[in-house]
């Protein structure tokens, strides 16, 4: 608990900040003119926003920069400190929480609401997508309370009002939607299980409305989950379960991205032969034309982004000559508006250097991500950092990469 409390209370402090439209740099700099002292620095904030430590002695100069009540700061910091008695200000509630007890997608026998129409449901879907969208540039720390209220707010559409069938299915397949981004949202803030209930919430609503890509794009997303949480023979299976239901008939685009998850379920479990075999599937699926039109929750599928999945399998695997290459030439041309990706994509290609024996350009990498990752509510991006700077211990007597270790070791110790 104790560390689920710090990370939280970091996710809380980092999303003050932003309100107020200041770097991590900008709030050292202002708290150390507000206390006459020059101790503070980013990667001090860093410290706090990842949960690696609590400010207790700096919070009346943090109500001053932050424009909050100290009174509300030390409540706070007594959640962070494991108060049970405490609240966090402004957290999100857990997805249990939110969601009424039994099955939440069983309609009510005595529904009261407002009947509605496939109105509601296109102006329902256009808000799933402007959250996709977010997603693509906001980290999972700032966008988890608007996606945990969506998703409430459409499940309790879907019992309490009244509907033709067409317009129930058109809703199911919505709360399926916004289930599996509300569940990579919560992955990408940390919120596992929270991340988890929200997968299976999607995909008992997809499977009602008879969506098999979208099924298929839920277990999928649960199964990348497992695959990076310690239960990768678990990700192999559901994996390779949603190609299974997404079926052949399903738009290419769709299958490349379920070949994808599989050939990232066998890295994860060591399984060279495998994942290359399933990479190579993804790309023929990505042009293979039949299947009818891709879904509108697979734009971002591309040749690049197969490139960049293929790269990280390669890095996994520990071959370096063939990721380099890829990382490098993707990254050249990606979209510099999503920090949060390049700070994912810079850590494999960081990695890859090392185990190329090129520690001085796997220091600059790392360099980037760090730099790249700072302002960011990403527990992904976290576990990245450290995972680079972890790498790197084996070249501390190479003077960049000991620059790097001195300034930025702290992370390390992050939870």
């Amino acid at each position: 608990m104790g560390d689920d409390c710090r990370r939280q209370f970091g996710l809380y402090l980092a999303r003050l900040r932003r309100h107020t439209g200041k770097s991590q740099r900008q709030l050292a700099a202002l708290l150390c003119a507000l206390s006459g002292t020059q101790s503070i620095t980013r990667n001090e904030v860093s410290r706090w926003e990842r949960g690696g430590r609590v400010p207790d002695t700096w919070l009346p100069f943090l109500a001053a920069a932050l424009a909050t009540p100290e009174t509300q700061l030390r409540q706070a910091v007594a959640y962070a400190r494991g108060d049970r008695l405490a609240q966090l200000p402004g957290a999100a509630a857990t997805f249990a929480q939110l969601l009424p007890p039994g099955d939440p997608l069983e309609p009510l026998q005595a529904r009261t609401g407002r009947r509605i129409g496939a109105d509601t449901v296109t102006g329902l879907a256009g808000r799933v997508h402007g959250l996709r969208l977010a997603d693509d540039l906001v980290s999972g720390g700032d966008l988890i309370v608007p996606a945990f209220r969506e998703l409430s707010a459409a499940v309790a559409l879907h019992r309490e009002s009244t509907y033709t069938d067409g317009v129930g299915r058109g809703l199911l397949v919505q709360i399926g939607e916004l289930a599996q981004i509300t569940g990579w949202i919560a992955s990408d803030a940390g919120r596992l299980e929270d991340a988890e209930r929200a997968y299976r919430l999607g995909i008992s609503a997809a499977r009602q409305a008879g969506d098999g890509p979208l099924t298929a794009n839920l277990a999928g997303s649960l199964a990348y989950q497992w695959s990076n949480t310690g239960r990768e023979q678990d990700g192999i299976a559901l994996a390779q379960a949603a190609v299974d239901e997404a079926g052949e008939d399903a738009p290419g685009i769709t299958r490349a991205l379920f070949l994808d998850r599989v050939a990232w379920a066998h890295t994860r479990a060591g399984e060279a032969q495998p994942a290359i075999r399933a990479l190579g599937e993804a790309h023929d699926a990505l042009t293979d034309e039949a299947g009818g039109e891709a879904p509108l929750w697979a734009y971002w599928v591309s040749r690049e982004e197969l490139e960049v999945m293929d790269a990280r399998v390669f890095t996994e695997l520990h071959r370096p000559l063939r990721a380099v290459p890829l990382l490098t030439d993707v990254l050249a041309r990606y979209d510099a508006t999503h920090a949060r990706e390049l700070a994912l994509y810079r850590s494999w290609l960081a990695v890859a250097l090392a185990d190329a024996n090129e520690p001085e350009q796997a220091a600059a990498e790392a360099l980037r991500v760090i730099e790249l990752s700072g302002d960011l509510t990403s527990d992904r991006t976290a576990v990245r950092t450290r995972t680079v700077l972890e790498r790197l211990q084996e070249f501390g007597d190479v003077p960049e990469v000991r620059a790097v270790l001195v300034d930025h070791g702290h992370l390390l110790l992050a939870p």
